[in-house]
Protein backbone atom coordinates (compact mmCIF):
# COMPACT_ATOMS: atom_id res chain seq x y z
CA UNK A 1 0.00 0.00 0.00
CA UNK A 2 1.93 3.06 -1.36
CA UNK A 3 1.02 6.67 -1.27
CA UNK A 4 3.47 8.93 -3.98
CA UNK A 5 2.93 12.64 -4.13
CA UNK A 6 0.59 12.09 -7.00
CA UNK A 7 -2.05 9.92 -5.04
CA UNK A 8 -1.94 12.61 -2.37
CA UNK A 9 -2.52 15.33 -4.43
CA UNK A 10 -5.29 13.60 -6.71
CA UNK A 11 -6.91 12.79 -3.18
CA UNK A 12 -6.98 16.48 -1.78
CA UNK A 13 -10.88 17.87 -2.05
CA UNK A 14 -11.51 21.39 -2.41
CA UNK A 15 -12.17 21.52 1.64
CA UNK A 16 -8.70 20.28 2.37
CA UNK A 17 -9.65 16.88 3.49
CA UNK A 18 -8.79 14.12 1.49
CA UNK A 19 -10.64 11.47 -0.04
CA UNK A 20 -9.58 7.74 -1.18
CA UNK A 21 -13.58 6.26 -1.40
CA UNK A 22 -12.17 5.13 -5.08
CA UNK A 23 -9.06 3.29 -4.39
CA UNK A 24 -10.92 -0.43 -3.06
CA UNK A 25 -14.18 0.23 -5.08
CA UNK A 26 -13.95 -2.90 -7.20
CA UNK A 27 -11.68 -5.02 -4.30
CA UNK A 28 -13.22 -4.76 -1.15
CA UNK A 29 -15.45 -7.78 -1.51
CA UNK A 30 -12.33 -10.17 -2.08
CA UNK A 31 -10.93 -8.69 0.88
CA UNK A 32 -13.54 -7.98 3.06
CA UNK A 33 -14.37 -11.69 2.55
CA UNK A 34 -10.80 -13.23 3.91
CA UNK A 35 -11.03 -13.92 7.56
CA UNK A 36 -7.45 -12.17 7.93
CA UNK A 37 -6.94 -9.60 5.14
CA UNK A 38 -3.20 -8.45 5.52
CA UNK A 39 -1.58 -5.63 3.44
CA UNK A 40 2.19 -4.12 3.54
CA UNK A 41 1.19 -0.33 5.11
CA UNK A 42 4.61 1.14 3.17
CA UNK A 43 4.14 4.61 4.04
CA UNK A 44 4.57 6.49 7.56
CA UNK A 45 1.38 8.38 8.76
CA UNK A 46 3.77 10.79 10.12
CA UNK A 47 1.76 14.33 9.66
CA UNK A 48 1.74 17.14 8.06
CA UNK A 49 3.35 17.82 5.54
CA UNK A 50 2.17 15.18 3.88
CA UNK A 51 4.53 14.04 0.93
CA UNK A 52 5.60 11.15 -1.60
CA UNK A 53 8.90 9.92 -2.61
CA UNK A 54 11.81 9.28 -1.03
CA UNK A 55 10.03 10.15 2.70
CA UNK A 56 6.84 8.86 2.56
CA UNK A 57 4.50 10.64 5.22
CA UNK A 58 0.50 9.47 4.02
CA UNK A 59 -2.88 11.89 5.16
CA UNK A 60 -4.47 9.90 8.21
CA UNK A 61 -7.50 9.62 5.74
CA UNK A 62 -5.77 6.73 3.78
CA UNK A 63 -5.67 4.82 7.09
CA UNK A 64 -9.13 4.83 7.38
CA UNK A 65 -9.88 4.42 3.92
CA UNK A 66 -7.76 1.23 4.01
CA UNK A 67 -9.81 0.30 7.43
CA UNK A 68 -12.79 0.35 5.85
CA UNK A 69 -12.15 -1.73 2.82
CA UNK A 70 -11.46 -4.54 5.11
CA UNK A 71 -7.67 -4.55 5.66
CA UNK A 72 -7.47 -6.03 9.12
CA UNK A 73 -4.28 -7.22 9.81
CA UNK A 74 -1.22 -4.67 8.83
CA UNK A 75 2.48 -5.22 8.32
CA UNK A 76 5.37 -1.74 8.59
CA UNK A 77 8.65 -3.54 8.47
CA UNK A 78 9.96 -1.95 5.66
CA UNK A 79 12.49 0.17 4.09
CA UNK A 80 9.96 3.32 4.15
CA UNK A 81 9.47 2.72 8.11
CA UNK A 82 11.62 5.52 9.23
CA UNK A 83 10.85 8.09 6.76
CA UNK A 84 10.11 10.28 9.36
CA UNK A 85 12.01 9.30 12.03
CA UNK A 86 11.03 8.66 15.29
CA UNK A 87 7.61 10.90 15.61
CA UNK A 88 6.86 9.08 12.09
CA UNK A 89 7.16 5.64 13.32
CA UNK A 90 5.29 6.23 16.59
CA UNK A 91 2.70 8.18 14.98
CA UNK A 92 1.83 5.04 12.48
CA UNK A 93 1.55 3.22 15.10
CA UNK A 94 -0.97 5.46 17.43
CA UNK A 95 -2.79 5.49 14.51
CA UNK A 96 -3.19 1.89 13.75
CA UNK A 97 -3.71 1.07 17.31
CA UNK A 98 -6.58 3.73 17.71
CA UNK A 99 -8.74 2.06 14.84
CA UNK A 100 -7.91 -1.60 16.77
CA UNK A 101 -5.84 -3.16 13.45
CA UNK A 102 -3.69 -5.68 14.63
CA UNK A 103 -0.02 -4.91 13.28
CA UNK A 104 3.34 -6.63 13.41
CA UNK A 105 6.78 -5.29 12.52
CA UNK A 106 7.96 -1.49 14.40
CA UNK A 107 7.39 -0.85 18.17
CA UNK A 108 7.48 1.48 20.51
CA UNK A 109 9.94 -0.20 22.72
CA UNK A 110 11.11 -3.07 23.59
CA UNK A 111 7.83 -3.85 26.21
CA UNK A 112 5.64 -3.84 23.71
CA UNK A 113 7.53 -6.00 21.47
CA UNK A 114 7.64 -8.20 24.02
CA UNK A 115 3.66 -8.01 24.54
CA UNK A 116 2.52 -8.10 20.78
CA UNK A 117 5.44 -10.26 18.56
CA UNK A 118 4.82 -12.27 17.01
CA UNK A 119 1.44 -11.60 16.15
CA UNK A 120 -0.80 -14.21 16.99
CA UNK A 121 -4.34 -14.45 14.96
CA UNK A 122 -7.29 -16.32 15.95
CA UNK A 123 -10.60 -17.20 14.48
CA UNK A 124 -12.65 -19.61 13.56
CA UNK A 125 -10.47 -22.24 15.37
CA UNK A 126 -7.34 -21.71 14.37
CA UNK A 127 -3.86 -20.01 15.35
CA UNK A 128 -2.19 -18.13 12.69
CA UNK A 129 1.65 -16.94 14.06
CA UNK A 130 2.37 -13.35 12.39
CA UNK A 131 6.15 -12.64 11.49
CA UNK A 132 7.37 -9.56 9.85
CA UNK A 133 11.28 -8.41 9.01
CA UNK A 134 12.99 -5.77 6.69
CA UNK A 135 16.28 -5.73 4.98
CA UNK A 136 16.75 -2.68 5.74
CA UNK A 137 15.33 1.17 6.38
CA UNK A 138 17.26 3.52 3.64
CA UNK A 139 20.06 4.06 6.26
CA UNK A 140 17.85 5.70 8.52
CA UNK A 141 18.99 4.34 11.90
CA UNK A 142 16.13 3.47 14.20
CA UNK A 143 16.07 5.82 17.31
CA UNK A 144 15.60 4.14 21.18
CA UNK A 145 13.94 2.90 22.32
CA UNK A 146 11.70 2.37 18.95
CA UNK A 147 12.44 -1.06 17.35
CA UNK A 148 12.25 -1.86 13.46
CA UNK A 149 12.22 -5.67 12.71
CA UNK A 150 15.53 -5.89 10.41
CA UNK A 151 16.22 -9.24 8.64
CA UNK A 152 18.91 -10.11 11.30
CA UNK A 153 18.65 -14.43 11.63
CA UNK A 154 19.31 -14.38 14.84
CA UNK A 155 16.00 -12.73 16.22
CA UNK A 156 14.44 -14.11 13.92
CA UNK A 157 15.39 -17.48 15.21
CA UNK A 158 14.43 -16.87 18.77
CA UNK A 159 11.32 -15.13 17.11
CA UNK A 160 10.14 -18.13 15.33
CA UNK A 161 10.37 -20.59 18.66
CA UNK A 162 8.25 -17.74 20.56
CA UNK A 163 6.08 -18.37 17.67
CA UNK A 164 6.25 -22.23 17.67
CA UNK A 165 5.30 -21.63 21.74
CA UNK A 166 2.21 -20.50 20.86
CA UNK A 167 0.62 -23.67 19.79
CA UNK A 168 0.40 -21.99 16.03
CA UNK A 169 -1.73 -23.98 13.02
CA UNK A 170 0.26 -22.14 10.64
CA UNK A 171 3.94 -19.66 11.32
CA UNK A 172 3.94 -16.95 8.43
CA UNK A 173 6.87 -14.74 7.33
CA UNK A 174 6.20 -11.76 5.58
CA UNK A 175 9.77 -10.48 4.35
CA UNK A 176 10.60 -6.77 3.00
CA UNK A 177 13.41 -8.53 0.55
CA UNK A 178 14.94 -8.60 -3.10
CA UNK A 179 16.31 -6.03 -5.46
CA UNK A 180 13.56 -3.37 -6.68
CA UNK A 181 12.13 -4.37 -10.18
CA UNK A 182 13.76 -7.42 -10.97
CA UNK A 183 11.18 -10.32 -11.70
CA UNK A 184 13.05 -13.31 -10.14
CA UNK A 185 14.08 -13.53 -6.84
CA UNK A 186 17.96 -13.10 -5.85
CA UNK A 187 19.91 -15.61 -4.40
CA UNK A 188 19.76 -14.61 -1.12
CA UNK A 189 16.11 -14.42 -1.41
CA UNK A 190 16.27 -18.17 -2.01
CA UNK A 191 18.49 -18.90 0.38
CA UNK A 192 16.49 -17.28 3.26
CA UNK A 193 13.33 -19.03 2.12
CA UNK A 194 14.96 -21.88 2.57
CA UNK A 195 16.27 -21.52 5.91
CA UNK A 196 13.14 -19.84 6.72
CA UNK A 197 11.19 -23.65 6.16
CA UNK A 198 14.18 -25.13 8.17
CA UNK A 199 13.66 -23.01 11.47
CA UNK A 200 10.29 -23.95 11.06
CA UNK A 201 8.16 -21.09 9.04
CA UNK A 202 5.10 -22.50 7.35
CA UNK A 203 4.75 -19.80 4.99
CA UNK A 204 6.44 -16.83 3.14
CA UNK A 205 4.70 -13.93 1.70
CA UNK A 206 7.39 -11.20 0.04
CA UNK A 207 7.38 -7.63 -1.20
CA UNK A 208 9.78 -4.88 -1.83
CA UNK A 209 10.57 -5.39 -5.56
CA UNK A 210 7.80 -3.43 -6.64
CA UNK A 211 6.94 -6.02 -9.50
CA UNK A 212 5.85 -9.44 -9.19
CA UNK A 213 7.96 -11.82 -8.46
CA UNK A 214 7.11 -16.17 -8.68
CA UNK A 215 5.93 -18.21 -6.14
CA UNK A 216 5.61 -21.67 -5.38
CA UNK A 217 3.82 -24.56 -3.06
CA UNK A 218 6.64 -26.85 -1.71
CA UNK A 219 6.06 -30.42 -0.69
CA UNK A 220 8.13 -31.11 2.12
CA UNK A 221 9.41 -35.18 1.49
CA UNK A 222 9.19 -36.68 4.90
CA UNK A 223 5.85 -34.96 6.18
CA UNK A 224 3.99 -34.17 3.03
CA UNK A 225 3.27 -30.73 4.50
CA UNK A 226 2.87 -27.55 1.93
CA UNK A 227 4.64 -24.83 2.28
CA UNK A 228 3.39 -21.71 0.07
CA UNK A 229 6.42 -19.19 -0.81
CA UNK A 230 5.48 -16.22 -2.76
CA UNK A 231 8.75 -14.16 -3.55
CA UNK A 232 7.27 -10.30 -4.11
CA UNK A 233 3.28 -9.53 -4.67
CA UNK A 234 4.30 -6.60 -6.70
CA UNK A 235 2.52 -3.23 -6.25
CA UNK A 236 -1.14 -3.32 -5.13
CA UNK A 237 -1.47 0.30 -5.35
CA UNK A 238 0.94 3.11 -6.26
CA UNK A 239 2.15 5.88 -8.59
CA UNK A 240 4.71 3.64 -10.06
CA UNK A 241 4.34 3.50 -14.36
CA UNK A 242 7.74 1.78 -14.93
CA UNK A 243 7.24 -1.39 -17.13
CA UNK A 244 5.92 -4.78 -14.40
CA UNK A 245 5.78 -1.75 -11.75
CA UNK A 246 2.03 -0.69 -12.10
CA UNK A 247 0.04 -3.70 -10.84
CA UNK A 248 0.33 -7.01 -8.56
CA UNK A 249 -1.33 -9.38 -6.87
CA UNK A 250 -3.80 -10.52 -4.66
CA UNK A 251 -2.59 -13.93 -2.82
CA UNK A 252 -5.32 -16.24 -1.25
CA UNK A 253 -4.17 -18.82 1.39
CA UNK A 254 -6.78 -21.41 2.54
CA UNK A 255 -5.85 -24.05 4.97
CA UNK A 256 -7.73 -26.49 6.19
CA UNK A 257 -7.87 -28.44 9.61
CA UNK A 258 -8.03 -32.05 9.84
CA UNK A 259 -9.31 -33.60 13.24
CA UNK A 260 -10.21 -36.67 12.81
CA UNK A 261 -6.56 -38.28 12.17
CA UNK A 262 -5.05 -38.13 15.83
CA UNK A 263 -5.29 -36.29 18.70
CA UNK A 264 -3.03 -33.60 17.10
CA UNK A 265 -5.13 -31.35 13.80
CA UNK A 266 -2.81 -31.59 10.98
CA UNK A 267 -3.45 -28.21 9.09
CA UNK A 268 -3.22 -28.40 5.32
CA UNK A 269 -3.19 -26.39 2.28
CA UNK A 270 -6.69 -26.29 1.34
CA UNK A 271 -6.44 -23.80 -1.91
CA UNK A 272 -4.02 -21.02 -2.72
CA UNK A 273 -3.65 -18.91 -5.76
CA UNK A 274 -3.52 -15.39 -7.17
CA UNK A 275 -5.66 -12.56 -8.76
CA UNK A 276 -3.56 -9.84 -10.64
CA UNK A 277 -4.60 -5.97 -10.17
CA UNK A 278 -3.68 -3.08 -11.63
CA UNK A 279 -3.87 0.53 -10.73
CA UNK A 280 -5.83 2.88 -12.97
CA UNK A 281 -4.22 6.29 -13.04
CA UNK A 282 -5.84 9.43 -13.51
CA UNK A 283 -3.75 10.67 -16.52
CA UNK A 284 -5.38 7.37 -18.28
CA UNK A 285 -8.91 7.68 -17.01
CA UNK A 286 -9.10 11.37 -16.78
CA UNK A 287 -11.22 10.67 -13.43
CA UNK A 288 -10.12 12.46 -10.32
CA UNK A 289 -8.64 9.60 -8.40
CA UNK A 290 -6.65 6.60 -8.76
CA UNK A 291 -8.88 2.72 -8.70
CA UNK A 292 -7.39 -0.34 -8.20
CA UNK A 293 -9.10 -2.93 -10.68
CA UNK A 294 -9.37 -6.62 -10.53
CA UNK A 295 -7.88 -7.57 -14.29
CA UNK A 296 -10.14 -10.28 -14.70
CA UNK A 297 -13.60 -8.10 -13.48
CA UNK A 298 -15.84 -6.23 -16.01
CA UNK A 299 -15.49 -3.51 -14.17
CA UNK A 300 -12.04 -2.85 -16.73
CA UNK A 301 -14.59 -2.63 -19.38
CA UNK A 302 -15.34 1.52 -17.69
CA UNK A 303 -11.70 2.11 -18.94
CA UNK A 304 -10.59 4.24 -21.96
CA UNK A 305 -9.16 2.24 -24.20
CA UNK A 306 -5.72 3.78 -23.42
CA UNK A 307 -5.84 2.70 -19.69
CA UNK A 308 -6.95 -1.14 -21.25
CA UNK A 309 -3.78 -1.30 -23.41
CA UNK A 310 -1.09 -0.49 -20.44
CA UNK A 311 -3.36 -3.43 -18.16
CA UNK A 312 -3.01 -5.65 -20.72
CA UNK A 313 0.86 -5.18 -21.12
CA UNK A 314 0.98 -5.71 -17.06
CA UNK A 315 -1.59 -9.07 -17.54
CA UNK A 316 0.62 -10.50 -20.73
CA UNK A 317 3.77 -9.60 -19.29
CA UNK A 318 2.89 -10.80 -15.54
CA UNK A 319 1.13 -14.43 -16.81
CA UNK A 320 4.20 -15.29 -19.29
CA UNK A 321 6.25 -14.69 -15.79
CA UNK A 322 4.34 -17.00 -13.34
CA UNK A 323 3.29 -19.83 -16.19
CA UNK A 324 7.03 -20.07 -16.89
CA UNK A 325 8.68 -19.86 -13.14
CA UNK A 326 5.66 -20.59 -10.75
CA UNK A 327 6.01 -24.23 -9.20
CA UNK A 328 2.19 -25.49 -7.70
CA UNK A 329 0.58 -22.44 -7.74
CA UNK A 330 -1.82 -21.04 -10.38
CA UNK A 331 -3.90 -18.01 -10.77
CA UNK A 332 -7.46 -18.06 -9.68
CA UNK A 333 -9.85 -18.63 -12.02
CA UNK A 334 -13.63 -16.80 -11.73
Amino acid sequence: LMQHQGQINAARTATGGYDYSSYFEYVKDEIQSADFAIANLEVTLGGKPYKGYPAFSAPDEYLTAIHNAGFNVLITANNHSLDRGRKGLERTIQLIDSLKIPHAGTYLNAEERENKYPLLLEKKGFRIAILNYTYGTNGIPVTPPNIVNYTDTTIISKDIEASKTMNPDAIIACMHWGNEYQSLPSREQRQLADWLLEQGVTHIIGSHPHVIQPMELRTDSITGAQHAVVYSLGNFISNMSKVNTDGGLIFTLELEKDTTTSTSPQVRVQRCGYNFVWTARPNFTKEKNYVLYPTDSTSISKLPEAARNHLNIFVKNSRKLLHQHNIGIKENKK
